[in-house]
């Protein structure tokens, strides 16, 4: 019998429990367009709580929130500030200037490190004039996706909202792996979202859920984010049944995030003796993984790979991504990277 495909592709592709199933079957719920879900809004205050916010709203998705997030810290015709490689760069389908109307000035970081700091944010502002846009508000993301992973700890983040402020920016934080982010640096959520003006958490990610995003910003908002919402299409009737996966997973796969970071490791570990491949040292869940032989690329040794029962994404011409999660343990990582060194060797 063929052993099932260890899929490292994303912490997206988890499916939902036993426990988590039941709790959406069993939940209670209302038209949340109409007057309310009582699920959601239950979800919706737990986050705002974690994350040291007023309120907080229910999302579809991570980019719709992320989309919303900016809409509500922007204005038309003016720049965000984020760094280069960021998720609202690459993968949110030029969002930000077609739903927003907003430029993105992109700050790249030494060798693509996805790490902004003080000094970069500075470097790119420029002085008032006529003749170039205004910058309103600076994005941040934690983790760093493309970056690996790569974790920001409370003094970076401090030291970019004090920058932000001093320029009279708005804050928004792309938090889609914040869970993850503030396991990584030993501190509460609300930690790294302390300062942010909005605030994106995902729900299906590395806490499981098969849907969902929350984003936190002031009370005198949710008004603004609902509006928003609506018009992208985030209207959602009795969303308490997806809602209530989202509570089940801060109950049950919150506190073992620090599982994923321990199984990610281990799996750097183990292809550090390979001449095929190197590794990332990951912060958190994400491995990435460069391809070192001559005419390799990542497409083919994804296929490869994929055949021979362990799933990985290209993330470049000769790079692949790792990403453990709640669906793969300690034995699954080992017995994938003993496969990853056969394979690629």
């Amino acid at each position: 019998m063929t052993a099932p495909l260890i899929d490292l592709r994303s912490d997206t592709v988890t499916q939902p429990s036993a426990g988590m199933r039941r709790a959406m079957a069993e939940a209670e719920v209302g038209d949340d367009v109409l007057d309310g879900d009582p699920t959601t809004r239950r979800l919706e205050e737990r986050v705002a709580e974690l994350l040291g916010v007023e309120d907080a709203l229910f999302f579809p998705s991570g980019t719709q929130a992320n989309q919303t997030g900016i809409a509500l810290v922007t204005e038309p015709g003016t720049e965000l500030l984020l760094e280069a490689n960021a998720h609202l760069v690459h993968y949110e389908h030029a969002g930000v200037a077609v739903l927003s109307g907003v430029q993105i000035r992109p700050i790249a970081t030494p060798d693509g490190g996805g790490l902004l700091t003080p000094e970069l944010v500075r470097g790119a502002l420029r002085a008032p004039s006529p003749h170039v846009p205004r910058i309103t508000a600076l994005a941040i993301e934690n983790t760093h996706s493309v970056a690996g992973g790569c974790v920001l700890d409370a003094a970076a983040v401090d030291g970019l909202i004090r920058a932000a402020r001093d320029a009279g920016l708005a804050v928004h934080l792309d938090g889609a792996r914040l869970w993850n982010a503030a396991a990584a640096a030993g501190v509460p959520p609300a930690r790294l979202a302390q300062g942010a003006d909005t605030v994106m958490v995902s729900l299906s990610k590395c806490l499981g859920c098969p849907v969902g995003s929350c984003l936190g910003f002031r009370k005198d908002r949710r008004a603004r984010a609902w509006e928003i919402r609506k018009r992208l299409g985030g209207g959602m009737r009795q969303s308490g049944i997806l809602a209530a996966a989202g509570l089940y997973a801060l109950d049950h796969n919150l506190d073992r995030i620090p599982e994923d970071h321990a199984n990610a490791k281990r799996f750097a570990e183990l292809l550090s003796g390979s001449t095929a491949v190197t590794a990332s040292n990951p912060q958190s869940n994400i491995v990435m993984v460069d391809l070192q032989r001559d005419g390799a690329t990542a497409q083919t040794a994804a296929a490869q790979l994929a055949q021979a029962g362990v799933g990985m994404s290209p993330y470049g011409p000769q790079r692949l991504r790792a990403v453990t999660h709640l669906d793969v343990g300690r034995s699954d990582v080992e017995r994938a990277a003993r496969i990853v060194v056969e394979t690629l060797a």
